[in-house]
């Protein structure tokens, strides 16, 4: 009787909900990898419920932006995106935080003007030493 218990919707959908809160309390924390890693075990509850196993992506997204994991962060967000049962509004907040780390890393990958400008160093080309002489 014990054991049916356990294997129960009922106590599978607690265990998910239960996991994914102390994710929450870790990350509020700072405790990244252990937050990541309650959130990973709900992700990879077969039997969770859709909606909890979606948030789980996405706070998980979350901490990977937060800890430089960009690539990781990316991929789980176009996960949440594409996942069975996510609710419109964290397929929105996915869709949001896609368009603002993207907006972030053109801006991080445009190079300063001034360098365009004086290639070779920051010194303009006039007043760069002659090197035919």
């Amino acid at each position: 009787m014990q054991f049916k218990l356990l294997e129960s919707p009922l106590f599978s959908k607690f265990r998910a909900s239960w996991l994914y809160r102390r994710g929450i309390l870790h990350a509020r924390l700072s405790k990244n990898v252990l937050a990541v890693a309650d959130y990973t075990s709900v992700i990879e509850m077969a039997d969770a419920p859709a909606s909890i196993r979606t948030m789980a992506l996405y706070n998980r997204a979350l901490v990977y932006c937060a800890t430089s994991c960009g690539v990781q962060a990316v991929e789980d967000l176009q996960k949440v995106l594409e996942m069975p049962g996510a609710s419109e509004q964290v397929r929105t907040e996915a869709r949001r935080k896609l368009v603002r780390m993207q907006r972030s890393s053109n801006r991080a990958d445009s190079s300063n003007p001034r360098d365009e400008a004086y290639p070779e160093g920051g010194v303009p080309e006039k007043n760069r030493p002659d090197s035919s002489t």
